[in-house]
């Protein structure tokens, strides 16, 4: 009979891990997401999109690990550049420069690399150097650099711009790389673990609606 009510006991103990693990996989609110102070969804056009800046650090980190978010949620992920300071908002002349020139929207994964190297280049570099390397991107990647755009071409990279600098201001974005979910709720990127927390949580959103 002590023996059964020993099994039993380890049986029940084993029961409420294995539900305190399962309660901590749900993402919490204002611990692994927040909630947007405004709905920007129609602001957004996709389900999920990045919120970066090619001046960020971190955002250059994030880039290698999107492939394998996109994999674990099932759908590609958008990108939208903060405007939020004036490097950022000059930043965000470039990316979309090249973002309005790309067939899907957003410039290719060469393209990006080459943008945010430029960005991270070494201080060595004069800024007519830095200049010609960015219009030798663009050229290399068969666009029109931001400093030959015709007047067609500059007032669509103005509404992009806005747009981008309506989104940042209207959701309160003030930290860089994140994720928005149906233009209501932000990721808290640093809120997770690895690659596969952060997938869980854009996942966990998307059900949310």
């Amino acid at each position: 009979m002590i023996k059964i009510m020993k099994t039993l006991s380890l049986l029940f103990a084993s029961l409420i891990l294995l539900t305190a693990c399962s309660e901590n996989q749900t993402p919490e609110l204002n611990k692994q997401y927040s909630k947007l102070p405004n709905d920007i969804s129609e602001l957004i056009q996709q389900p999920v999109v990045e919120v970066f800046s090619l001046t960020c650090g971190h955002c250059l980190q994030m880039e290698q690990y999107l492939p394998e978010i996109e994999q674990g949620i099932g759908q590609p992920i958008g990108k939208v550049h903060v405007t939020f300071n004036e490097s950022a908002q000059a930043a965000a002349m470039f990316y979309y420069a090249a973002a309005m020139q790309s067939k899907s929207g957003k410039p290719d994964s060469e393209m990006i690399n080459e943008l945010f190297s430029l960005y991270h280049a070494s201080d060595d570099l004069t800024s007519e150097q830095k200049k010609q390397k960015l219009v030798d991107a663009f050229h290399h990647q068969g666009m029109t650099s931001p400093y030959e755009l015709s007047q067609e071409q500059k007032e669509k990279l103005f509404v992009e711009v806005t747009n981008a600098a309506d989104i940042t201001g209207k959701g309160m974005i003030n930290s860089v790389p994140t994720f928005i979910i149906n233009g209501k709720y932000m990721v808290i990127t640093s809120a997770h673990d690895d690659v596969q927390s952060i997938a869980n949580t854009i996942n966990f959103l998307l059900s949310k609606g």
